[in-house]
């Protein structure tokens, strides 16, 4: 099986079961990090004359998975590069800090002697995602104002790998 949908994550307005300690290993609900799927989160050149910032912000409170951050951050990337080349300055505003955990189980015949069902069903760390209230900004461009078009395309891109509502706000 692959990665669940995100419906199957817990609601983004519950208590989030995820501490991590290095310094303090006993006080972690969580013994290991998952990987993290998104390394890159400054993309472009920064000058002082840009004269346009855009930004993508979430209407409500959503769970958004790592790896559907870094899949719109590349294609959003993707498009600025190809149409406005080193004329843009791209930031990931938000870090995935929320462990999402899977309580594993098998299905088909005879997996009912293999398994314990709901007991002790905390699950395991499967991946990592960034919780964000209503207003957070998710993704920040900064270009010129001949570029706000190519901007636009490009949050749309984005906003169709992601789940929940946003909105493109300009600063």
């Amino acid at each position: 099986m692959g990665i669940r949908p995100g419906r199957a994550i817990r609601d983004a307005d519950k208590v989030a079961w995820t501490r991590f300690s290095r310094s303090k290993p006993r006080k972690s609900f969580i013994k290991a990090m998952p990987h993290a799927d998104l390394h890159q989160f400054r993309m472009g050149f920064m000058k002082p004359d840009y004269d346009l910032t855009l930004s993508l912000k979430s209407e409500g409170p959503v769970i958004i998975r790592d790896n559907a951050i870094e899949s719109a951050r590349q294609s959003m990337n993707k498009h600025l590069e190809k149409m406005a080349p080193g004329a843009f300055y791209f930031m990931v505003r938000v870090y995935p800090h929320h462990v999402i955990r899977e309580n594993k189980m098998i299905a088909g015949a005879g997996a009912d002697r293999l398994q314990k069902g709901m007991r002790q069903a905390f699950g395991r760390p499967t991946d990592r995602a960034a919780r964000l209230k209503a207003g957070t900004m998710l993704f920040t461009i900064q270009s010129y104002k001949a570029n706000e078009p190519h901007m636009k395309v490009a949050f749309a891109r984005a906003m169709r790998k992601l789940s929940g509502k946003f909105r493109i706000v300009v600063e």
